[in-house]
């Protein structure tokens, strides 16, 4: 065979081969896949939520976020500290927009609740029912806490028995300070310190607190009540001797303790700040002391996953997971360690915990049985009470 053809003929079975290898590449593999047993797993995807909630239980909070992030990576919890009745008008106005909220109280939830319908282009904010509907995380009620020496005082000024509201409007809206009510004139006025009632809960709860001793019952408040002209004098002289007022139940607690009967001599706070910050109290300004009220205002924390159109719905799941996780047996029963009661009534007050705060604090006034509770009026009269507040003046 001549040269030339020999030359032609390896040309054309190159190219064939090209092509052949092309076409192949083009056509379905027949590799057998992968087991499932050595693929790599499968990544979820990170869910980012955004819990506003009140400062005052921020260390359980924190505490029961390490814990939840361990086993549910998959979802990202961004915490907000804020006032209650700050928070509800920060959604309201939008400038702040979380997956969950919990205020201290049911009672402030009602009132955002009822601003929010009053825009007719919009639904309602939480769910009735269900899940997502508003559920307690823990409660506190509402307490007297001061320095022992003051709050003796007091007590015997009011006949010996508990601190009462109306011997504490007598001895801070009296000109001549502690010497009114017995004691010594080095002490000089007697300084009241609760939050601000209009971002605050514990505030408001204090007015309300107040209000109910005036009035002599424990429900059935109407407007009416808040429009006599003796109750307003009367609570405009007792909240003379409130000498500033925090955005924040937390905060204030700590200024408590920080600055002593310097600032405050005593105070309207939670009871579960107090079983917080009592150990911080010794050896600064000497030993706190609790008080109750003669009625009692619980705080109930409630938790509800936002229905609003910036929370989508894969959000509203990782939502529903973190609740839940906050309101299991194991992380309730731990919020004994932070002062709170827990809203699971299957959970244990009472314990054979040596740290256990209810027994560990009895000498301070701390117990488990409490007055009766207040029935919280409707959210008009909680607004018109705090319209009141702010038509005295006491806050400016």
């Amino acid at each position: 065979m001549k040269p030339r053809v020999l030359l032609l003929i390896g040309v054309l079975a190159a190219a064939f081969g090209v092509f052949y290898l092309l076409a192949a590449s083009d056509a379905p593999r027949t590799v057998a896949s992968e087991p499932e047993s050595v693929r790599p797993p499968s990544r979820r995807k990170v869910t980012d939520i955004t819990f506003l909630y009140s400062t005052e239980k921020r260390e359980w909070v924190e505490a029961a976020l390490a814990e939840f992030q361990t086993t549910h990576p998959h979802v990202r919890v961004t915490l907000v500290g804020r006032g209650s009745l700050d928070a509800a008008q920060a959604i309201l106005e939008g400038r702040e927009q979380p997956t969950v909220w919990s205020p201290a109280d049911s009672a402030v939830m009602r009132m955002l609740a009822a601003d929010w319908a009053t825009d007719a282009s919009h639904g309602p904010l939480f769910a009735t029912q269900g899940d997502a509907a508003p559920q307690p995380l823990v409660i506190t009620p509402l307490v007297f806490v001061g320095w022992q020496d003051r709050m003796e005082v007091l007590r015997k000024a009011g006949g010996g028995g508990g601190l009462s509201w109306k011997t504490l409007q007598r001895a801070v809206a009296s000109d001549q300070g502690w010497p009114a009510v017995g004691g010594p004139p080095e002490w000089g006025f007697v300084k009241l310190g609760h939050t601000d009632p209009t971002k605050s809960n514990s505030g408001l709860q204090a007015l309300l607190s107040a209000t109910l001793e005036y009035l002599g019952r424990r429900a059935a408040v109407n407007q009416q009540d808040l429009l006599e002209p003796g109750y307003q004098e009367w609570l405009k002289r007792l909240e003379r001797g409130v000498t500033r007022f925090e955005p924040s139940t937390g905060i204030f607690m700590t200024d408590l303790v920080r600055f002593g009967p310097s600032r405050y001599d005593l105070a309207l706070v939670y009871e579960s700040l107090v079983i917080s910050q009592l150990g911080h109290a010794q050896g600064r300004w000497g030993q706190l002391q609790v008080d109750y009220p003669p009625v009692t205002l619980w705080s109930d924390h409630p938790a509800a996953v936002l229905q609003a159109d910036w929370v989508t719905p894969e959000q509203r799941e990782a939502a529903l997971e973190w609740v839940g996780f906050l309101r299991s047996k194991p992380v309730q029963a731990r919020a004994l360690a932070f002062g709170f009661r827990p809203a699971d009534p299957s959970v244990p007050l009472k314990t054979p915990d040596a740290d256990n705060p209810f027994t560990r604090l009895a000498a301070h006034g701390i117990r488990v049985d409490v007055p009766p509770a207040a029935e919280v009026p409707d959210a008009a009269v909680l607004r018109t009470l705090l319209e009141l507040w702010t038509r005295i003046g006491v806050g400016r």
